[in-house]
Formats: C-alpha cells, structure tokens, sequence
C-alpha cells in the first residue's frame, strides 16, 4: 500500500493541509508517498487573482480551521489583484522537486506552497525554484534546470491524468492505494488522528 497526496500549490486547502501531511508521513515512515499535482487554475480558470472574489474569505476560513500562515508578501499580491495563478507551471515545478529528492516528495510540496502562501512569489518563476532548493539543500541548477525541461511539463500532464484516473475531484485529497483498491483518506481538511482511524480501517 502507498499514500497518494493530490494537490494543487495554488489551493489554499492544500497549504492548510500541509501540516496534517507531514505528521502522517512521520508516523508512517513504511509507507512510500506519492506527490501528485492537480490542475485547478489552468486554461480559462487562468485569469488575474482578484477575479476569485471569494479568496480572501476562504483564506480566512482556512486560516481559523488549520492554523495555516498567510504572509505580507501574498497579502500584497491579494491586495494587487493582478497576479496569474497558472496551475500548469507549478505542476511543473513540483516535478522538478520531486525529481531532485523523490522521498522528500510531501516536505517540498510545502515548502513550495509556503514560497507562494507567505512569500507571495510566483511559482511560474525559476527564481523561486532556486529559492527553495537552495533553502532545502537541493542542487539549485539542476533543479532549474528540470523546471525549464520538456520532462516537467511531460510529468505535469501526467500528474493531470493521474488525478483524473484516480478520480480526483478536489485539492487536497489523501488516498491510499493497494493494488486496485483506492481509499479516500482526506478530502478538504482532515487531522492526522483522523487519517489514521481510516488507515487503521484498512488493515
């Protein structure tokens, strides 16, 4: 059996959810995860932040249930409106970390989303590639390197399928897998406690 983590680095959820994946992967430390990237903001749904009128109540609504930070520098790009969250790039990115340390999968996914959820840098930028590598003790250049490659986008789309295979239908979902058997293990918000009674349930 292995955990499967569906998310997207632009869903809010996603970051609160951050926590409660690093403490299930802690008390699971015999089960191989999975990091999987969703497509939330791709095509028409790539439009300027302030077109998601309901962002900054949803952040609060996340913020009062996880705990989740939401730095200066997002609130700016919150305040700014014109930002362009593009789903595909960070997919992309996700890739390119997930290349460079393939069993650090769910610590870089949020590290990656602490870059965009506090820092309020662009995850379509090699800059914040760098950033995060350099921070994670990952080779810098080859992670930039792997951004910028016909490979990440190729993994992106993959990612994209998976979610959709595995029947994904929102960010962030927890699954276990065994074989043909998928379990939903958390969808939305869940707290490590509880992702455990459902795993407990499965053996």
């Amino acid at each position: 059996m292995q955990l499967v983590y569906a998310f997207d680095a632009y869903c809010g959820w996603s970051h609160g959810f951050s926590p409660t994946l690093r403490e299930v992967v802690s008390r699971h430390p015999d089960l191989p995860v999975e990091v999987i990237s969703g497509g939330l903001f791709t095509g028409s749904r790539r439009v300027p932040i302030r077109e998601f009128g309901y962002v900054q109540g949803a952040n609060a609504q996340i913020a009062e249930l996880t705990g989740a930070q939401f730095g200066e520098g997002y609130d700016r790009l919150i305040a700014d409106g014109s930002f362009v969250m593009d789903s595909a790039a960070a997919a992309r990115g996700v890739a390119a970390l997930r290349r460079a340390a393939p069993d650090r999968a769910a610590e870089l996914a949020g590290t990656l989303q602490l870059a965009f959820y506090v820092d309020g840098l662009s995850l379509s930028d090699a800059a914040t590639y760098r950033k995060v590598a350099e921070e994670t003790g990952l080779d810098a250049d080859a992670v930039v390197a792997a951004f910028a490659s016909p490979e990440a986008e190729d993994a992106a789309a993959d990612d994209f399928r998976r979610c959709a295979e595995l029947g994904v239908t929102g960010f962030p979902t927890l699954l276990a897998v065994d074989d043909d058997r998928v379990t939903v293990l958390a969808r939305g918000h869940a707290t490590a406690d509880e992702v455990d009674r459902r795993l407990t349930a499965l053996s």
